[in-house]
C-alpha cells in the first residue's frame, strides 16, 4: 500500500509520497538513521504537490484548523486534486500520514481516505521537517524562517486572547504589595512613634491609631506651641474633642526632651512619607476590590475581597485555583503544618488562608472544621462559575453565602437549611430573568418618546410613519380598519338587498359625514312643511 504524508508547513501545505518502504521494512530505527541523510532520505520521500498560502490571515486560520483538528475546505480540495481517486464502496490502495491524529480521523470520516499516525510516520515527517526547504525549489533563504516566526507570533496572539478587565496577574501583584504595605507602614508607624515620643512621650498613650499619630505629630510639630488655638484642628483629626483637649494639657506639662528644628522637620518629612504609605494603601485597597468584582465576583462576595484575592495568589491564577478541589482550597496556605503532620503522623490542619474568613471565628470551637469543609466546597463552586462563566455576576455568590449563613445557624440552633438544588435553581432563574430584562430594554430615543406622545395629524401621518417599528404598527392598523370597512359595507348592501330600506348607503370617512348632515337637513325640511300645513288650516 502506498503511503502519502501531509505535512502543514508556515508557507503551505506539502504532499510527500514515500517510495522504498521494503527496504526499510517499516522500522522506526531505519527511518531514523537515514533522516540525517539528505540523499538517502531523498530517495524514499520525493515531493508530489505544494500549495502555497494565500497570505498570512489565510496561513493563521489553517494552522488554527489544523490545531483543532478539523480540515478546511482549502485542504480537502488539495487532498482531492492531489491523491489518487476513490471508487465509491471500495477501501482506498494508500493510506495518508498526518501528524495530527484528530485531523486523519476527520479527513478518514469526510473523504473516506484511510489516515494514519504512528510513530513511524513522525520520524518521516521529522526528515520532511528537517529538509523542507531542500525539497522546495524556488524558496530563497530566509523565507522558511521568516514565515515561520511570523506565523508563530500571530498563532500565539490569536491563541492568548484574553478580557483585559479579567486579568487575575493585576490581583496578584496587587494583593502581594498590599500585604508588603501592611508591615512597612507598620514598622515606619512605630519608628515615627519611637522618634517623636523623644520630644513628646504622653502623645502615645493618647493617640494610639499609626495614621492618626502620624498626621497628629505632623500638626503639632513643636509641643512648647501647643495652644487652646490647635483644639479645632486636632478635633478635626481626631474626632474627638476631649482628648484634643488632653492632647493640649498634655503638651503644657510634658517630660519629654526640646529638639532642635533641624530634627523637627527630618520628624515631620518621615510623618509625612508614613501618611502619604497609608493613603496609597487605602486606594490600593479600593483597586483590589474593583478588580475582584471584575475577575471573581462570586468568590469576592462570598468570601470578602482580600481573603478571595490571597486564594488565587496562592494558587497562581484563578484557573489554577478553579481546578483545585474543595479539600485541596481548604489547606491552601497550610501546607507546612501539613507536611509536618504527615511526617509525625499527627493531626491535619483543618483550615488554611480560609481561616481569616468571617464564617471561621463566628462558628464554635468544634464547628470550624465542619465550617472549613463546607466553606471550601462553596468557594470551589464560586471559583469555577467565575473562571468558566462567560457573563459575570453576583448572583450565585450571594446564594452560596446564604447557605454558608444557614449552615451556620444549623450548627448553632439546629435550623434546617435548604436543599443545594433548590438554592442553585433560584440563582439560575434569577440570572435568566435579568439577562431577559437586559435584553426587552433596548435604549429608547427621544424621538420616539415624542412620536409615541403627540398623536399624528391625517396630513403628517405618512411622514411620521416612516421610522422603524411605528411604521410597521400604523399599517397594520390601516389594514384593520380597511378591512372592517369592508365588512360593514357588505353588511349594509345585504341590508338593502332583503329589506328593500330607501335611503342612502352610508359610506366610510367623510361622505358618511356628509349624508348623516343632509338626512338631519331633510327631516329639519319635513317638519316646518308639516307646521306650515297646519298653520294654513
Amino acid at each position: 500500500m502506498a503511503l502519502y504524508l501531509l505535512y502543514e508547513s508556515s508557507s503551505g501545505y506539502a504532499l510527500f509520497q514515500a517510495q522504498g518502504l521494503d527496504e526499510i521494512g517499516q522500522n522506526t530505527e531505519a527511518v531514523r538513521n537515514s533522516v540525517a541523510d539528505l540523499n538517502r532520505f531523498g530517495k524514499v520521500v520525493q515531493l508530489t504537490a505544494f500549495q502555497p498560502f494565500e497570505s498570512a490571515i489565510d496561513g493563521l486560520n489553517q494552522c488554527n484548523s489544523v490545531s483543532e483538528g478539523l480540515m478546511t475546505d482549502e485542504l480537502r480540495s488539495f487532498l482531492e486534486l492531489n491523491l489518487p481517486k476513490v471508487k465509491e464502496g471500495k477501501k482506498s490502495k494508500f493510506s495518508l500520514g498526518v501528524a495530527e491524529p484528530k485531523l486523519g480521523s476527520h479527513i478518514s470520516e469526510t473523504t473516506k481516505i484511510t489516515c494514519q499516525s504512528g510513530e513511524f510516520v513522525l520520524e518521516l515527517l521529522r526528515g520532511v521537517r528537517l529538509h523542507f526547504d531542500k525539497f522546495i525549489k524556488d524558496l530563497k533563504p530566509g523565507d522558511l524562517e521568516k514565515a515561520q516566526l511570523g506565523l508563530a507570533h500571530s498563532y500565539s496572539r490569536a491563541k492568548v486572547k484574553f478580557n483585559v478587565n479579567r486579568v487575575d496577574n493585576m490581583v496578584i501583584q496587587a494583593i502581594f504589595l498590599l500585604d508588603t504595605l501592611d508591615k512597612d507602614i507598620n514598622s515606619f508607624s512605630m519608628r515615627v512613634r519611637e522618634w517623636y515620643s523623644w520630644h513628646f512621650p504622653e502623645l502615645v498613650k493618647i493617640v494610639n491609631d499609626n495614621y492618626l499619630y502620624a498626621r497628629v505629630a505632623k500638626l503639632i510639630e513643636d509641643k512648647s506651641k501647643l495652644s487652646e488655638e490647635h483644639i479645632p484642628a486636632l478635633t478635626e483629626i481626631i474626632g474627638d474633642e476631649d482628648k484634643a483637649k488632653e492632647i493640649v494639657e498634655a503638651g503644657k506639662a510634658s517630660m519629654g526632651q526640646d529638639l532642635t528644628p533641624v530634627d523637627l522637620i527630618n520628624v515631620q518629612l518621615f510623618a509625612q512619607r508614613v501618611m502619604d504609605l497609608a493613603e496609597y494603601r487605602k486606594n490600593l485597597y479600593d483597586y483590589l476590590v474593583t478588580k475582584m468584582n471584575d475577575i471573581a465576583p462570586n468568590l469576592a462576595s462570598l468570601i470578602g475581597e482580600v481573603v478571595g484575592a490571597r486564594l488565587i495568589s496562592h494558587a497562581g491564577s484563578l484557573t489554577n485555583l478553579a481546578k483545585c478541589p474543595s479539600s485541596t482550597l481548604q489547606i491552601l496556605g497550610a501546607e507546612k503544618a501539613l507536611f509536618r503532620a504527615l511526617k509525625t503522623r499527627g493531626n491535619t490542619p483543618k483550615y488554611g488562608l480560609i481561616f481569616h474568613s468571617s464564617f471561621i471565628g463566628r462558628a464554635s470551637a468544634k464547628n470550624k472544621g465542619r465550617m472549613a469543609r463546607y466553606l471550601a466546597n462553596k468557594c470551589s463552586i464560586a471559583s469555577r462559575i467565575d473562571c468558566f462563566a462567560e457573563r459575570g455576576s453576583t448572583v450565585f455568590g450571594e446564594k452560596l453565602r446564604e447557605q454558608v449563613e444557614e449552615r451556620l445557624e444549623f450548627y448553632d440552633k439546629g435550623v434546617a437549611p435548604r436543599r443545594n438544588i433548590d438554592v442553585m435553581k433560584s440563582a439560575i432563574e434569577s440570572t435568566q430573568n435579568k439577562d431577559v430584562e437586559m435584553e426587552e430594554a433596548p435604549p429608547v430615543d427621544a424621538s420616539a418618546k415624542k412620536s409615541k406622545k403627540k398623536k399624528p395629524k391625517p396630513e403628517d401621518a405618512p411622514v411620521a410613519a416612516t421610522n422603524g417599528d411605528a411604521s410597521e404598527d400604523a399599517k397594520s392598523e390601516k389594514r384593520k380598519k380597511k378591512e372592517k370597512r369592508k365588512i360593514e359595507q357588505e353588511q349594509d348592501h345585504g341590508a338593502e338587498k332583503t329589506n328593500g330600506v330607501n335611503g342612502d348607503v352610508v359610506e366610510q370617512d367623510g361622505t358618511a359625514k356628509k349624508k348623516k348632515k343632509k338626512s338631519k337637513d331633510e327631516g329639519a325640511a319635513a317638519s316646518e312643511t308639516k307646521k306650515k300645513k297646519k298653520s294654513k288650516e
